[in-house]
């Protein structure tokens, strides 16, 4: 059946696209994006007063499935990420078996079109069992359909294999996805180290555990020609290098999560595990440098690393607590109340953030409303207030430090393939009101 979206500000930054218009879904794709679209036999939906943008992208959550299921699976995860505006997430391996070869690649594949929620991307291993010591079989994985290699949760901590990973993947144009960190520098850490660390008696780990590691990727990508993205980056002197790194000429990408551009190290001064996250927070002075660094195009994109836990593994003393926040269903709220709203992001530069940049690095098709494309689309309400509750997620995992906190905008509808996968049942109540106190008539069905 057809659909036709009427009357939103549509946002589309691949395409330069930014007004008020109408848009027409015919069998699964975009069929039109016009100033005013007809379609005498379409579904109509008023979306007067919203913003319609591509599905969001998510490069880098956690479903922990296989074998970690109790923390999150594809279907409570997909079923998160739509609640968040996303319709396309690429899962990383660190799994139970970790993903490894094609059977497990093709394994995340089927199981998430039988969810049919969302769009689930596998990331394979770099290495055989996540070990950092043999190459995993990266052709066969590529071939069954794994978008990007990674190890992440853990470093590719050896030079030559990661020199000899980034070569593999160039040859089937993918890239590699590295969890920086130099753990002899970073073995024991907790938290950032510094002042507050030794206030709390915590081990930190040092900037230089990051900017080691970013450092020699780096180096590598320069010399082999690779593509190399460094996942959340969380230093200035990350930045810095990257930021230099690209002036030259190195195909290096990089992501932030929303948590390390609102929050800092600070919030583990009540020793909240939910607030212990690996790369740990940072300083004001380390934020302030990732938001320039999205603001000049040093980092591409915003990624969740949507780490869900159980609560018995964040119900723990600090050090023994597992890292990890399960960000998919704040991830927008986020940005939108702390870097859009106080004018450090426009709306757009956030919506390629987290839309045409990350569905790029990984080359999969999202993140455009071009006509043609699959019909993944996120409406967003701008001005809907809402408090984070950690019990309405549809995360398996509660484990937030935002619980509470009070944020504007929202994605209120989200449609994969034009399948509407989530709508926001509180929002529709409170807009059927309104239109009834305005008009002093009745809700329509």
């Amino acid at each position: 059946m057809k659909k036709l979206l009427k009357g939103a500000r549509v946002l589309d930054p691949a395409r330069g696209l930014d007004g008020v218009m109408d848009v027409l879904i015919e069998g699964g794709k975009i069929s039109a994006v016009d100033k005013e679209v007809t379609a005498g036999d379409a579904e109509v939906v008023d979306l007067t007063g919203l913003v319609l943008v591509p599905g969001l992208v998510d490069m880098h959550v956690h479903f922990r499935d296989p074998g970690f299921q109790y923390k999150e699976d594809i279907e409570s995860g997909s079923r998160s990420a739509a609640a968040g505006g996303f319709t396309t997430v690429a899962c990383m391996p660190n799994t139970n078996p970790p993903v490894d070869n094609a059977a497990l690649v093709s394994y995340v594949i089927s199981k998430a079109e039988r969810v049919g929620l969302v769009r689930v991307l596998p990331v394979g291993c770099v290495s055989k069992g996540r070990q950092g010591r043999e190459m995993a079989e990266i052709g066969d994985m590529a071939a069954a359909g794994a978008v990007a290699f990674s190890d992440d949760g853990k470093p590719v901590a050896d030079s030559s294999l990661m020199r000899r990973a980034l070569l593999y993947a160039s040859m089937f144009d993918r890239v590699v996805i590295d969890h920086c960190e130099e753990p002899a520098l970073s073995e024991g850490g907790v938290m950032n180290e510094g002042y507050i660390s030794t206030v709390l008696g915590l081990p930190g780990t040092p900037r230089s555990a990051e900017e080691t590691a970013v450092a020699r990727d780096i180096i590598l990508a320069g010399e082999t020609g690779a593509r190399v993205h460094i996942a959340h980056v969380s230093t200035r002197g990350s930045v810095e290098l990257i930021r230099r790194a690209k002036a030259e000429g190195v195909r290096v990408s990089c992501e932030v999560t929303p948590h390390h551009l609102v929050l800092t190290e600070e919030v583990v001064m009540g020793y909240d595990t939910c607030a212990k996250v690996n790369p740990p927070l940072r300083t004001e002075e380390d934020v302030e440098a990732l938001i320039e660094g999205l603001k000049d195009g040093t980092i591409d994109a915003i990624a969740t690393d949507h780490a869900p836990h159980s609560e018995d593994e964040k119900d723990l003393e600090f050090d023994r607590a597992a890292f990890g926040i399960s960000g998919l269903e704040t991830a927008l709220g986020l940005v939108l109340t702390c870097l859009v709203t106080p004018g450090k992001l426009s709306l757009s530069e956030a919506v390629r953030k987290m839309t045409r940049e990350p569905a790029g690095i990984l080359g999969v098709e999202a993140g455009t409303l071009k006509p043609g494309s699959s019909a993944d689309i996120t409406v967003i309400d701008p001005d809907r207030e809402w408090t984070v509750n950690k019990y309405d997620f549809l995360s398996k995992g509660k484990n937030t430090p935002f619980h509470g906190w009070k944020l504007k905008g929202k994605a209120v509808m989200t449609f994969t393939g034009g399948k509407m996968v989530f709508k926001d049942a509180a929002w529709e109540r409170d807009r059927k009101a309104r239109i009834v106190y305005k008009t002093g008539g009745s809700p329509r069905p």
